[in-house]
């Protein structure tokens, strides 16, 4: 599909770390939870198992798969919003993280992206993947996560 058939949402931040703590809050669930806004995700992190993001409250966000997985380099997950109807009816999108050692720290690229134009999905998550990136950066250089709650 082409560029224009698609939206996508790409963010890149620098943070002073090794890919091996990066990658470990990118995957461990007691740290999701301290800078995703206590969000709660259940998954195995192997190449074919169920992701799973619910709130504090328990109820669902996002439901996806792990399409590709390779500690502590790249993580792919097909991705599908459940939290508003309209999120849901566009189907599935793909969000790709790509870690890259940089002299004493990593760039961490995230792209969010989806086979249609004009994602509703992906306008939602521009405002959403910056707060709870910033948060990470925070979190792994700080100790302390830069907002508590939105």
């Amino acid at each position: 599909m082409s560029a224009a058939n698609r939206s996508r949402f790409v963010y890149v931040t620098v943070i002073r770390t090794t890919p091996e703590k990066l990658w470990e809050a990118l995957t461990d669930a007691k740290l999701i939870c301290r800078y995703w806004f206590d969000a709660i995700v259940d998954c195995d992190w192997k190449k074919g198992s169920s992701w799973r993001k619910a709130r504090g409250d328990g109820s669902l966000t996002d439901t996806g798969e792990i399409l590709e997985i390779d500690p502590p380099r790249r993580l792919v997950i097909r991705w599908q919003g459940e939290w508003k109807p309209e999120f849901k009816a566009e189907g599935p999108s793909r969000f790709t993280c790509a870690l890259e050692p940089m002299d004493g720290a990593v760039k961490l690229t995230s792209t969010h992206e989806i086979e249609r134009p004009q994602s509703a999905f992906i306008d939602a998550l521009s405002e959403g993947w910056p707060l709870v990136l910033s948060n990470l950066k925070s979190l792994l250089e700080t100790g302390e996560v830069a907002i508590r709650h939105l």
